[in-house]
């Protein structure tokens, strides 16, 4: 047992530890708790490493260190030990996401040797609902994304993509990457859509991560053509539907402060805000 205040890489024996810390937090945690359920701790299967920080002998924060830096249940102590690794072992993420005090001062540790950033979002609402609106009738046209429809989708999750993040997802691998986790999401059921008569998708959105205890809705998008027309919110209730029924009991998603016409659809659905995340692009 460590008895010493201290971090360390996390190995697949301290996973009933580090499950029980991200079961306190089932929302704000549920992308990396999602993760660790399926992959474990093992880094090649997790995608990066899972850190630990202990105090008097007991695991009490986590940070995922993979695509994404993640603090997890992090106070003070811990995001700065967590910021002494990162810095040793350079940046290899594309951003740096999570509670937005946390992120804030995991950023100002690491900005020194890592900025500038491409991009900071200070602020991004962290919404949650478990219900059903009750003056909302779902869209009757959003579905569940058919495998051989991937085609029709991509284009829009790319859309979608470059819009939200500023950069395509295409770049670099060739988007090699990224077509496979769309392609992920359409063959487990979590990819929706409308199409319009000629195929194209006019709305969609993903059920991104997700545990027994809450999941995530993301990739939320009206094509251009048809926004301010009413679509966003049955849509969005459509979506909430299949969440509730098929996957669990809560559903959440983050979304940009700017962003104020997403916002008050959200809120029209029935969500409602419980916290704030940030992300800081590379």
């Amino acid at each position: 047992m460590l008895t010493q205040t201290t971090s360390r890489v996390l190995e697949p024996s301290d996973l009933d530890a580090a499950l029980a810390i991200l079961d306190s937090e089932p929302v704000a945690n549920a992308f990396v708790a999602a993760r660790v359920n399926i992959a474990g701790l093992d880094p090649w299967r997790l995608g990066g490493e899972m850190w630990g920080w202990y105090e008097q002998g007991m695991l009490t924060s986590l940070c995922y260190a993979g695509a994404n830096l993640v603090p997890i249940c992090a106070n003070e102590r811990a995001v700065r030990a967590f910021a002494d690794r990162a810095r040793r072992a350079g940046r290899r993420c594309s951003s740096i996401v999570g509670p937005a005090e946390q992120t804030a001062q995991l950023w100002r540790l690491l900005e020194p040797g890592w900025g500038p950033a491409r991009e900071v979002r200070t602020r991004q609402p962290l919404m949650v609902t478990d219900r059903m609106p009750e003056d909302i009738v779902p869209d009757p046209y959003v579905r569940r994304v058919r495998k051989d429809e991937l085609d029709r989708v991509m284009p829009a999750c790319v859309a979608m993509f470059t819009e939200e993040v500023g950069i395509s997802p295409l770049a670099g691998d060739g988007g090699l990457l990224y077509q496979a986790r769309v392609a992920e999401l359409v063959g487990s059921g979590r990819s929706f859509a409308r199409f319009d008569a000629d195929g194209k998708v006019v709305f969609k959105a993903e059920i991104g991560a997700a545990t027994d205890r809450a999941c995530q809705i993301q990739g939320v998008w009206v094509a251009p053509e048809y926004r301010a027309k009413g679509l966003a919110a049955p849509g969005m209730a459509a979506v909430l539907r299949y969440a509730l029924a098929d996957v669990a009991p809560v559903a959440s998603l983050y979304v940009n402060d700017f962003n104020t016409a997403a916002r008050r659809t959200y809120l029209r659905v029935g969500f409602r805000e419980v916290g704030a995340f940030m992300s800081v692009l590379f």
